[in-house]
């Protein structure tokens, strides 16, 4: 195996033995195996487009199958043989593309054998060229960001062809031999397409649950059973509390799921109690100390100890090994009963040492938009001297620390924006306010950095300047797929001067990287004091 499609990817380089993430080779194969077949895929849609013989599906089958392989989404075998099953029959039912069809196109397994040996040998080591293969691979992993937020936004109805046919473009150029400036170009295009699915998504969200409103979300626990639920997925949250508001039982949000507190639909379940500990690196403890059944929704799964594999539920496209698996019927709808009967029958939460502290969020554009009048004065008024934005990802690693010591560090007349698990190094902290505004404004999931978008493109728009020329330095963490795709949209939109961490991308090659620095002035983290100083210089 080679998987070098997170930040915390052995020494910088790539796993070769076994994932940091738990990921075994097989599973790291067969993902490398079914993104090549999705390829083929692409190839042979995209032509059967120009005669009107293409499958409407496919686009949405690639979306889910690029989510699958998202780092700690799926590590169920069973699961991926399916996947590739079904994507080497709706290959072969497309019309061949020409008759140079690529090997993509073509291969058929003979046995499981043959499908490792193939996947060992479509990996990303396959493109020797070393800046090919970097600029190949951040168009992927941006790719596979669209693909997650995509299938979010479609399970709510809302779906794009030209979203659709971007990833299968971008699929297929994978495998062609085009100029740098093409692939450079195909990246950026990558970051554009990740701008319009972050909008999909939020206008999903928004319109099938309301806009978020400021709201504090409790840490404590009750003295009822409950059920935890992690991940990103509104839909699985909302039929969860829907089968469940009888049963005597407590939902609480965990990591991702904390956002939804701020939406007006879920404000009318009582029994949606509050939020159970931090994001997912300390997922063991507090899966373990919670007492009740977990209901993982997507990303992020950390292999789970044996004391609560029994009752730890997946849905979705979120899979582990002899973990229960919940699917969806024909009309997406789901039975969470198992789960609910479990809950029953377990004890109530225990709290945990850090509970206590409510937690802001909701902070979404709409909510943050709607205090525009006091943000401005305060900014004026040089109450407020600096926007920060310290979005993106969580992660194990300890130069984590860099993320709370730089927000407890900074001066009071700073507000931090943020989006994504990377709030739970520091949303706890107690800031205080300027003029009543929280010093830690939480947008909510990483999907809702673009809520961070949509404010920073409104304060330029008030202040009648460029985006580049507002208060606003941005300290970006990430770990996943998502997370490059974030960076993308935002270098799409112009945004220069972003400093990036804990460490840099292993799959951006030296060439690549001074590509990134000379047009967008893309930078990694150093350390607290140096950083600030440069952030918050005028």
């Amino acid at each position: 195996m080679f998987c070098n499609q997170c930040e915390e990817t052995v020494k910088g380089t790539g796993c070769t033995v076994k994932g940091v993430c738990g990921k075994e080779e097989e599973i790291a194969v067969y993902q490398d195996l079914l993104a090549y077949l999705c390829k083929g895929i692409s190839i042979r849609n995209l032509a059967a487009m120009k005669s009107g013989k293409e499958n409407p599906d496919a686009g949405l089958f690639i979306a889910d199958a690029l989510f699958a392989t998202l780092t700690n989404v799926n590590f169920d075998k069973a699961r991926f043989h399916e996947m590739i099953n079904i994507a080497i029959t709706l290959r072969d039912a497309l019309p061949l593309a020409g008759d140079d069809e690529p090997d993509a196109c073509t291969w058929k397994p003979a046995s499981e054998s043959d499908m490792l040996e193939k996947g060992r040998a479509v990996g990303l080591l396959s493109t020797e060229n070393e800046d090919v293969r970097s600029l190949r691979s951040t168009l992927l992993f941006g790719m596979k960001g669209i693909a997650a937020y995509y299938t979010h936004a479609k399970v709510l109805g809302k779906t794009d062809a030209e979203i659709e046919q971007f990833l299968q473009k971008g699929l297929a150029s994978t495998l062609q031999d085009l100029p740098i400036d093409d692939m450079v170009a195909l990246v950026l295009e990558c970051g554009e397409y990740g701008v319009k699915v972050l909008a999909l998504l939020d206008a999903a969200n928004t319109g099938t649950y309301g806009k978020p409103e400021i709201t504090s979300v409790k840490t404590t626990v009750g003295s009822r059973p409950g059920i935890l639920i992690t991940g990103h997925d509104l839909r699985d949250l909302e039929m969860l509390l829907e089968q469940s508001r009888d049963a005597g039982v407590d939902i609480y949000t965990h990591g991702e799921m904390l956002p939804a507190h701020a939406y007006p639909a879920f404000k009318k379940y009582p029994h949606l109690y509050g939020n159970y500990g931090g994001s997912w690196p300390q997922q063991k403890e507090e899966f373990e100390s919670f007492n009740g059944p977990v209901l993982v929704t997507t990303n992020c799964i950390v292999p789970p100890k044996e004391s609560y594999t029994g009752r730890l539920y997946t849905t979705g496209l979120a899979g582990y090994p002899e973990v229960a698996h919940i699917p969806a019927s024909e009309d997406g709808t789901k039975d969470f009963a198992a789960v609910i009967t479990a809950a029953k029958a377990a004890k109530p939460p225990q709290a945990l040492p850090e509970s206590g502290a409510d937690l802001i969020t909701g902070c979404a554009h709409d909510a943050v938009l709607a205090l525009a009048g006091t943000v401005i004065d305060a900014v004026k008024n040089g109450d407020i001297k600096k926007f920060i934005v310290m979005a993106g990802c969580d992660g194990r690693r300890k130069d984590r620390d860099y993320y709370t010591q730089f927000a407890e560090a900074l001066p009071k007349d700073t507000v931090i924006l943020t989006a994504g698990c990377a709030k739970y190094r520091y949303n706890s902290l107690d800031l205080g306010t300027i003029r009543g505004i929280p010093r830690v404004l939480d947008a909510g999931q990483c999907n809702d950095c673009y809520s961070l978008v949509v404010i920073a493109q409104a304060l330029a728009e008030a202040f009648g300047v460029g985006i580049n020329e507002l208060p606003i330095a941005y300290n970006i963490a990430w770990y996943e797929q998502k997370a490059c795709l974030v960076l993308l949209s935002l270098l799409s939109l112009g945004i220069k001067d972003i400093t990036l961490g804990p460490r840099l991308p292993g799959f951006v090659s030296p060439a690549v990287l001074d590509v990134l620095v000379k047009n967008f002035d893309l930078k990694p983290n150093t350390d607290v004091e140096e950083d600030m100083a440069r952030m918050l210089k005028a």
